[in-house]
């Protein structure tokens, strides 16, 4: 074989091998991106999940809250003064 055959056949093996190399690379790094994606995703679904149970809650809280203000009378605020001690 010539010198020109060898140094062919060497830059053709290097070249293959870089572009195997680079479409693994390639394909692990865009494997990668789809996953963080689906965790980001998942994560989205929870919070609004959480959002969703907070906000029934919110109303679950508001309707328990206007049937005790219609059963129990309600005082004016409490003052930030203390309560006296002489309740005899």
């Amino acid at each position: 074989m010539s010198t020109k055959a060898k140094a062919t056949l060497g830059a053709s093996i290097v070249l293959c091998c870089g572009t195997i190399y680079g479409v693994h690379y390639l394909q692990r790094y865009e494997q990668e991106i789809m996953r963080q994606g689906i965790e980001k995703d998942d994560e989205r679904r929870r919070k609004l999940k959480q959002r969703e149970e907070n906000m029934r809650e919110l109303e679950e809280q508001k309707v328990l809250h206007e049937a005790l203000l219609k059963t129990q009378t309600v005082s004016t605020a409490p003052s930030s003064e203390p309560a006296s001690e002489n309740d005899d």
